[in-house]
């Protein structure tokens, strides 16, 4: 599968493909209003949602556009949240993107940036693209937070499924300086 992070770790981290096995434990995301309201999906149940965002992961993965996958703290195996590496279609052009989502108790611990600086390294070491891109809602300050400790830089802002967005960017040339 082309932008996998499969089996792919951090110090603490541990990157596996989703499984429909993992509903039940991601079900607590999408009951968090804070949460959903960044991603740009309809106003449904949290069940409704959380399987909307399971047929997306699993076309990403038989499409290879990349996709979600499930983190997991390497210590003890329990599952924290969601990074991928995949392609989205901003402004009408073709973007790969650094996604993350995680449950609020994983939240405060570094590991949103753990994560997205692996993927980020993943990213350019296998030459997937001369730059990534991170689409963050106008007000999710912790999605921009952890894009900026990523060496991003605000790039623009624009419309995304509706949504005004800020996309933060780092290319591979200035990836390769740091």
């Amino acid at each position: 599968m082309k932008y996998s992070l499969h089996g792919i770790e951090t110090e603490r981290l541990r990157f596996r493909k989703l499984k429909q096995d993992d509903f039940d434990w991601w079900m607590e995301f999408f009951q968090r209003y804070e949460y959903v309201q960044y991603l740009g999906l309809p106003n449904e149940s949290p069940e409704k949602l959380c399987q909307r965002w399971f047929d997306k992961v699993f076309t990403r993965y038989k499409e290879n556009t990349g996709g979600m996958h499930v983190l997991e703290i390497k210590d003890t195996g329990e599952a924290i949240g969601q990074c991928s590496v995949h392609i989205q279609v901003v402004d009408e052009s073709e973007e790969l993107e650094i996604g993350y989502s995680f449950l609020e108790r994983a939240n405060g611990n570094g590991y949103a940036t753990e994560a997205a600086i692996k993927a980020r390294d993943m990213a350019f070491e296998n030459n997937w693209s001369d730059y990534l891109i991170s689409i963050v809602d106008l007000e999710n300050v912790r999605s921009a937070n952890v894009a900026l400790r990523n060496g991003m830089e605000f790039w623009k802002q624009t419309v995304f499924k509706g949504f005004d967005v800020n996309i933060f960017r780092i290319t591979k040339e200035r990836w390769s300086m740091s």
